[in-house]
């Protein structure tokens, strides 16, 4: 029977429209219109944005892994997604509409539960998908959900092309489409409901952090998962960073027009989007490990040229070349990182390995915005110079996977769903080396 037989569609096709309404979330809010509202509408500067992207990440630092083994405890994932969307839609819609601080503030709680919905989002990826098309999968998640940023650069340029001030429609637009776009993953996405025998209540918020503290000592049982999770925090710096910078980067360093700034993006999440398939296809080819490697050598060479771009006064026109690669290398990095991380990943700690897997991201989520901000407005050192710093970011993730390997574990008993021990009490024995 062949591989498109057996998926089901409309859970697929449901769960990547969340991707969808997600990343039009991220990609206008956080990386191109609150930015430039910061610092072009209100005056403000590159840290003020920077400290506040920072604040909401420490947060979710701090209770990613909480949150993924809670879930674990729960029959299942779909209400936490639900309610995280939920609770950043209402703090979405009033932004823009008060001082910038109130602003920041209520974009702290707003980018903390969307980055909380995440965790719960990318654990689903087994529920509607094999082993076998995990790659592919992934991949259509990353590509549909680029058409979000293209709806994102859409929507800024009816919104504000003719009035730049009018962010806070743009934003009440965005929380609105969030919600109907994550509608079709709330109500087609089925997961199997784990056994469990006592009602959801304080007893999982106890065992969660009885697992929490079993988590970290687990992931040495398992053979290049550290190294994986200390080399994600590094390239993630890079990417995640430099996507929350490119408005500001593109419009103030280059010297592009917010509406020339939109169409070099637009240009590049077009090639992201065709990047979720073809990447998603090369992975299920040649595996999640070695497509990573050819994703870190293009990041390394087209930051190195961004920062060029701005630092040494290279012609702006190569923006129209380096901005659609980017968006293309970008939708490569997330296609082959969720696959990997579920081949070092045991099926028994899924969820709270990936708490794991979004602490990493989140700690460079903090620590690149806040260095941006240092080597920028602290050290005075200027925008080129932090993009060479991500270059940097970048080689030292790709030193530190080099010895990990995809190959495809033989999980023990003891690392596979064990629905008659669901309910076991916390603070089991850790697993023995897989």
């Amino acid at each position: 029977m062949s591989t498109a037989r057996r998926i089901a569609w409309v859970p697929v096709i449901a769960w990547a429209t969340y991707d969808l309404a997600n990343t039009l979330f991220s990609f206008t809010v956080t990386s191109i219109f609150l930015p430039l509202w910061v610092v072009n509408d209100m005056g403000g500067r590159d840290s003020d944005y920077g400290i506040a992207s920072g604040l909401s990440m420490g947060l979710i630092f701090v209770l990613a892994p909480f949150l993924g083994a809670l879930s674990d405890q729960a029959r299942t994932r779909m209400p936490f997604l639900v309610i995280s969307t939920l609770i950043c839609v209402v703090f979405t819609v009033p932004l823009g509409q008060g001082s910038l601080w109130t602003t920041l503030t209520l974009f702290i709680i707003a980018n903390f539960f969307y980055q909380a919905g995440v965790i719960f989002y990318d654990a689903l990826l087994p529920t509607v998908s094999t082993p076998s098309t995990r790659g592919w999968i992934g991949g259509i998640g990353v590509g549909v959900g680029s058409i979000g940023a293209l709806m994102g650069i859409i929507s800024g340029l009816i919104i504000t092309g003719n009035d730049p001030s009018a962010k806070s429609t743009l934003f009440q637009f965005v929380a609105v489409m969030f919600l109907i776009l994550a509608l079709p993953c709330f109500l087609f996405v089925k997961e199997r409901p784990r056994p469990i025998t006592r009602p959801f209540g304080m007893w999982a918020v106890r065992a969660a952090f009885d697992e929490l503290a079993q988590t970290t000592r687990r992931v040495k049982h398992y053979r290049g998962l550290g190294r994986f999770l200390v080399g994600r925090v590094f390239y993630s710096d890079a990417a995640n960073t430099m996507i929350a910078f490119t408005g500001i980067y593109v419009t103030l360093e280059v010297g592009f027009s917010q509406q020339h700034a939109q169409m070099v993006l637009g240009s590049g999440i077009v090639c992201a989007i065709l990047g979720g398939f073809v990447w998603g296809w090369v992975v299920d080819r040649i595996g999640p490990k070695r497509t990573l490697n050819i994703i870190l050598g293009f990041w390394t060479v087209l930051l190195g040229l961004v920062a060029a771009i701005g630092g040494l006064g290279l012609p702006g026109w190569l923006f129209w070349l380096t901005g659609p690669l980017v968006g293309f290398c970008l939708s490569g990095t997330w296609a082959a990182d969720r696959p990997l991380m579920l081949r070092l990943s045991p099926p028994r700690y899924l969820g709270q390995f990936y708490g794991l897997y979004a602490m990493v991201g989140r700690f460079a989520a903090i620590m690149g915005p806040l260095a941006w901000a240092a080597i920028v407005d602290g050290l005075g050192w200027g925008r080129p110079a932090a993009v060479f710093s991500l270059m940097l970011m970048v080689i030292v993730s790709a030193i530190i996977l080099r010895p990990v390997s995809d190959d495809v574990r033989a999980w023990g008993p003891e690392d596979l769903v064990d629905e008659s021990a669901a309910d076991e009490e916390p603070g089991a024995p850790a697993p023995a080396p897989a």
